[in-house]
């Protein structure tokens, strides 16, 4: 971990790697919170016992930060980012979890001798359960590379990429999978009403199979088809539905289609410079 860190927005993502970082062990004095909002940040220093300043002016003068974190809204990053110029003198690196902003927009904002990370994390991340993929800059060392890694495996797992191109498919995959899955749950559970059963059980039944079949898949060695198999008997109930979802324009064709459309989106949002 880091010696001493700035999070720039303690909401719920932000809010979400803190704990995850003060369960790890770091020191809470060594970390510095940016939070505007007077409510959240009243809410850090009662939970957490750390320092919550309203501003980046605010930031003690002698803070020199190992990692500056921005974990505010992409809108704001725009005006949030210049605030932080002062730390490149200390060799920070910038490690930033807003979803569609370019290591060229950090880049644009900070200067071209900014060492700068590009996250994207999910939102699992709240129970320590997140998927983040991330790439760095040509300014980024390999000790600030594992610094970050560091930070990010403190809510779950972590993956790099060396060509930023690919975070568009990582966005339409990991950051807005889960998403997917939520609907899948309650896709189950209207089907499971359509069929008779009530609504509380059908409720029930549809999010215990749903979260019990992705821990499932979470502990498991064996690849999600071998396990869908492992429950597929051959001429039963499973075999039946599956043969529905196996069709040619069922669920593999649908999830291609609705992966391609996020990552269209995703190229659209991004901001070059």
């Amino acid at each position: 971990m880091p010696s001493t860190l700035v999070l720039a927005g303690g909401g719920k993502m932000g809010g979400a790697m803190l704990s995850g970082w003060l369960d790890q062990g770091m020191d809470a004095a060594a970390i510095t919170v940016v939070e505007p909002h007077p409510d959240i940040a009243s809410s850090l220093v009662r939970r957490h016992g750390i320092a919550v300043v309203a501003t980046p002016e605010a930031i003690d003068p002698g803070c020199l930060p190992d990692v500056v974190v921005f974990a505010v809204k992409p809108q704001v990053i725009g005006a949030v980012v210049p605030g932080y110029t002062r730390f490149l003198a200390t060799g920070s690196v910038f490690l930033s979890i807003a979803a569609g902003k370019t290591i060229a927009t950090f880049e644009q904002a900070l200067g071209g001798d900014a060492a700068i990370v590009r996250a994207m994390p999910n939102t699992p991340a709240a129970v320590r359960r997140g998927m983040t993929v991330a790439c760095a800059n040509g300014r980024t060392t390999a000790e600030q590379r594992v610094l970050c890694s560091r930070l990010l495996e403190a809510v779950g797992t972590v993956a790099w990429v060396e060509d930023e191109a690919l975070m568009d498919p990582v966005t339409a995959v990991s950051g807005s999978g889960p998403a997917y899955v939520f609907l899948l749950a309650e896709c189950l559970a209207k089907a499971a009403m359509n069929a008779g059963l009530p609504a509380e059980l059908a409720e029930l039944l549809a999010r215990t199979t749903v979260a019990g079949a992705g821990e499932l898949l979470h502990r498991s060695e064996e690849p999600a088809g071998v396990l869908r198999r492992n429950v597929t008997s051959p001429g039963g109930t499973t075999a039946a539905a599956l043969d529905v979802l196996m069709e040619p324009h069922g669920l593999e064709p649908l999830m291609t289609a609705a992966v391609q459309a996020a990552c269209k989106r995703s190229r659209e949002l991004a901001e070059p410079g």
